[in-house]
């Protein structure tokens, strides 16, 4: 066998639909579509979710719960992820985007206290847990509030 002898197995591969293309063909005069209707016409059809006047299923089942579109985001860090950091580093929230330790920033940083935080360090957030306080004050660094 050759690679020119190639072919797909009996019965594996199917013609395409060729419309419009005569009477004898079974697809001729209508194309396929049918005679009359929505469908049928050039441009027919609906937008996705219409049930023809019926009231949408999106729109039948209820909704639940509430967004506040005024929620602030922030963006937490544990204590145990700043023992990456060298003793006596100041860490700001642009050294923590740098470094990879968040890769955004939405509304601003907030410090948890998960973790154990083995090292000296002067952390600068926009808020702080209290639990996050003791930590870090207790590895002998400082937590300032920006």
């Amino acid at each position: 066998m050759r690679l020119h002898d190639l072919r797909p197995a009996e019965g594996s591969t199917k013609s395409k639909k060729r419309v419009g293309r005569g009477p004898g063909s079974g697809l001729g005069t209508t194309a396929g579509r049918g005679m009359n209707g929505q469908n049928s016409r050039s441009g027919g059809g609906v937008r996705p979710g219409f049930e023809g006047g019926q009231m949408p299923l999106f729109r039948r089942i209820p909704k639940r719960g509430f967004n506040n579109v005024f929620k602030k985001e922030w963006t937490i860090v544990n204590v145990e992820a700043l023992n990456s950091f060298e003793d006596g580093v100041e860490i700001t929230p642009e050294l923590l985007l740098e470094s990879g330790i968040v890769s955004k920033i939405n509304y601003g940083i907030k410090i948890l206290g998960d973790g154990e935080l083995n090292k000296k360090l002067t952390v600068k957030a926009n808020k702080f847990t209290q639990s996050a306080i003791t930590k870090i004050e207790a590895a002998g660094g400082k937590a300032e509030v920006i």
